[in-house]
């Protein structure tokens, strides 16, 4: 009988205590709202003098702290974007080494691969007969002669150009030493 007791005393109280609580906890995170709301108030008036708004109202020396306020921000502002760039500038700087390096590595094995080429080109012209004659069948065609003179309308086995029987000889089938 006296657990029964005790347990409904328990559970008659205990719903009294978890009342009150619950008001408190209502009560305080009323008070936490109001004192945001005034928080959040006074930073959106400070906002709006910060962008030059609402400043009529404003004394003298409330208009120094503000214009302190902002020489202070630009001033981080400025630190800030400077070493932004500093960086920047030292990530490319690093970039153009890089690719510097890699240039001269490109260029000093292309060269190595020109000697390379170059080298076997001179050993392939040493190697390769030059004639005058291609090899060709001589059954098809007549081997070309090689002659160092050029005769452009030359026919060494006519000695005057003026006579008629000379030009009656290149048109009976003496062929001009140009076409030879």
């Amino acid at each position: 009988m006296a657990r029964t007791l005790e347990k409904y005393q328990r559970c008659s109280y205990a719903t009294l205590e978890a009342s009150q609580p619950a008001k408190d906890t209502q009560q305080s995170s009323y008070q936490d709202y109001l004192k945001l709301k005034a928080k959040v108030e006074a930073l959106q008036h400070t906002q709006r003098n910060l962008l030059g708004e609402e400043l009529e109202h404003l004394g003298a020396k409330e208009l120094d702290q503000l214009e302190h306020q902002l020489d202070q921000s630009l001033k981080q502002i400025r630190s800030t974007k400077t070493q932004f760039l500093l960086d920047q500038l030292s990530d490319l700087q690093k970039k153009e080494d890089l690719l510097l390096e890699t240039n001269k590595a490109l260029r000093i094995k292309l060269e190595e691969g020109n000697a390379v080429l170059q080298s076997t080109w001179e050993a392939r012209e040493k190697n390769v007969p030059y004639s005058c004659h291609p090899a060709q069948q001589e059954e098809f065609f007549e081997p070309l002669r090689c002659d160092s003179t050029l005769h452009i309308c030359y026919n060494p086995s006519v000695t005057n150009q003026a006579n008629p029987a000379t030009s009656a000889e290149n048109a009976n089938g003496i062929i001009p030493g140009w076409m030879l």
